[in-house]
C-alpha cells in the first residue's frame, strides 16, 4: 500500500469502515471503460487509499458488474482489503413478471446469486435496494435482505434514494421483528443537490444511525466547470441516451452558481472538481463520497480532494452557500 493521506468513517452508526472517498462505476463502465482502464483507474483509486468500490446490477446491464469482478481478479487484492457494494431494483432480464422494478423475495433472492457470479466474490458487503417499489410490502422485502445477510451472501443493507418515511417503516419493521436492520442509504448530494441529505434525512442520522454513502459529487460532471462552453464530445453528456443529462449541464441558472464557486477554488488552489468533492465530504453525516472517472489521471485529481478539506474553515464554507444560494 502506497502512502497517502486517506481518512476513513464509520457507515453510519454500523462498525463498518469506509475511506471517506470511494470509487464507483456508474455510467464508465462498459460505456466508457473496457477492462484495462477499468482495471487502471481501480488500482490508482485503490493505491490513493479508496477501500469502497461502488456498483449495480443495472450499470450496463450486468456488465459493469463483470468488468470490475474480471479485474478485482486479475489484480488478486485480498478480500479484506476492500468493500464491494452493489444494488438491486431494476433487473437486468427485459420486462418479465418479477425480474423488472421490484424489490420481491424471488428477484432479490435470485438477483444475489447472479451478482455474486459476476463479481467473482462470495459475498458482498454492502447491498442496497436501488430504489423503493411501492407494489411489494415492505416486510417482504426487509425479510428478504435481512435473509441474504443471514445466507452470508452480503454483510450490510441499505437503500437507494427511498424517502426519509419509507427508510423509517423498513427500519421499524427489521427492529421489530429482530431481522438485520438497514444500516445505510446512497442519495445523490453535491452542491447543487442539498435538500434531501441536509432536511429530509436530517433526524434519521441519530435516530437510527444512518450512514450514507452519496454519489454524484460533481453533478454529472456540472461542478467541475467543464460545460461552461457546451458539451465536450469525450464527455458523458455527449453519451448516446444521456440527453436528460445534456439538459442538466447547460442549465444556465446552475452555469452561474459554477463560476462563482470557480472563484472559491482559485483562490484556495484547488479544481472546482476538487473543491465540490472536499465539500460533500466535509458534511460528517457524509461516511463516503462515490467518485467516477474515466482515466486514471482523473482519479488522482479527483482523490487529491482530500487535500483540499482542511481548507474549507466556517468562513469558506460559508462564502460557498453565498456563492450556489
Amino acid at each position: 500500500m502506497t502512502q497517502h493521506s486517506m481518512t476513513y468513517r464509520r457507515l453510519g452508526h454500523s462498525g463498518l469502515q469506509v475511506s471517506v472517498l470511494s470509487f464507483g462505476s456508474w455510467v464508465t463502465f462498459d460505456n466508457q471503460l473496457k477492462d484495462d482502464l477499468a482495471l487502471e483507474c481501480m488500482q490508482a483509486a485503490y493505491d490513493a487509499g479508496s477501500n469502497f468500490f461502488d456498483n449495480a446490477e443495472v450499470y450496463a446491464g450486468g456488465e459493469s458488474e463483470a468488468i470490475m469482478g474480471r479485474v478485482i481478479e486479475q489484480l488478486a487484492w485480498p478480500r479484506h482489503t476492500f468493500v464491494l457494494s452493489t444494488k438491486f431494483f431494476w433487473g437486468i432480464h427485459g420486462a418479465l413478471p418479477n425480474m423488472q422494478n421490484t424489490l420481491n423475495r424471488k428477484y432479490l433472492m435470485q438477483a444475489i446469486d447472479a451478482s455474486l457470479q459476476r463479481l467473482r466474490v462470495d459475498f458482498i458487503d454492502i447491498v442496497y435496494c436501488h430504489r423503493a417499489d411501492p407494489n411489494t410490502p415492505v416486510e417482504e422485502t426487509v425479510r428478504a435482505m435481512s435473509d441474504i445477510i443471514t445466507a452470508g451472501k452480503a454483510l450490510y443493507w441499505g437503500t437507494s434514494e427511498w424517502s426519509a418515511d419509507e427508510i423509517r417503516a423498513a427500519w421499524d419493521i427489521a427492529d421489530r421483528h429482530h431481522l438485520h436492520k438497514p444500516v445505510v442509504e446512497q442519495p445523490q448530494y453535491n452542491l447543487l443537490n442539498r435538500r434531501r441529505v441536509e432536511k429530509e434525512y436530517a433526524r434519521l442520522y441519530d435516530d437510527i444511525g444512518l450512514g450514507t454513502t452519496i454519489w454524484s459529487p460533481l453533478a454529472s460532471g456540472l461542478l467541475t466547470g467543464k460545460y461552461s462552453n457546451g458539451i465536450p464530445e469525450d464527455s458523458r453528456g455527449a453519451l448516446k441516451g444521456y440527453g436528460w443529462l445534456a439538459d442538466q449541464l447547460t442549465d444556465t441558472a446552475a452555469q452561474a452558481k459554477v463560476e462563482r464557486l470557480r472563484e472559491v477554488a482559485t483562490e484556495l488552489g484547488c479544481s472546482l472538481a476538487q473543491l465540490s468533492i472536499a465539500w460533500c465530504a466535509s458534511n460528517p453525516r457524509v461516511s463516503t463520497v462515490i467518485t467516477g472517472a474515466s482515466r486514471p489521471s482523473q482519479v488522482l485529481e479527483n482523490f487529491e480532494a482530500i487535500k483540499v478539506l482542511p481548507l474549507l474553515t466556517p468562513e469558506v464554507l460559508d462564502r460557498i452557500d453565498a456563492a450556489v444560494a
